[in-house]
């Protein structure tokens, strides 16, 4: 099979990771295949928009959703490395609350794939990281919310607390999990 997907401590939240080609002149994978997508998930998704993040080290980034038009996300990193994180904050799922991490790295080239109605953030581990990452919906900013990175109630394991980097308004002064709007 071209990918392999695991999933995570959430199983909606999936870890793919393409098969590399690569020998002494470089490498080559296909970095998404619809087909090969739909049957390694079972998820039959369009993606509409395509987005290319650059973050230097220390930058936390999230945890971002949109309350109507909910985005399901499939991220990836081309250079560097982060620290990608997925919150549950579907009130009807038995997981509400919890979240799952992984490391992506242009090394690693593993993605991960965030259904709609999770928020979603990351941490810079590299001096410099830039993600890729394709949305099943548009970016509609008066839908756009956050829950705070660093909620107690939450409980995310950052792998470093030093020297974080909040560079947007919106996630300094995020809610907490139970100030906030969820999905139901």
């Amino acid at each position: 099979m071209p990918i392999t997907v695991t999933p995570t401590a959430i199983p909606e939240v999936l870890i793919v990771e393409p098969k590399v080609f690569g020998d002494a002149r470089g490498f080559f994978f296909e970095s998404f295949n619809a087909r090969d997508f739909r049957e390694a998930t079972g998820l039959d998704v369009t993606f509409v928009q395509d987005n290319h993040s650059g973050s230097s080290r220390g930058v936390l980034r999230g945890l971002h959703y949109q309350i109507e038009q909910p985005q399901g996300k499939l991220v990836r990193v081309v250079q560097g490395e982060v620290f990608d994180v997925a919150v549950d904050l579907r009130r009807s799922s038995p997981r509400f609350g919890q979240w799952v991490g992984e490391i992506l790295s242009a090394e690693n080239r593993r993605q991960l794939w965030i259904p709609p109605g999770f928020a979603h953030g990351f941490l810079v581990l590299s001096e410099w990281a830039e993600l890729q990452y394709k949305a099943t919906d548009y970016y509609a900013p008066a839908n756009e919310r956050s829950v705070r990175w660093d909620d107690p109630t939450v409980g995310i394991s950052w792998p470093t607390s030093e020297h974080i980097i909040l560079l947007a308004a919106k996630d300094s002064s995020a809610p907490s999990l139970v100030n906030c709007e969820c999905y139901n």
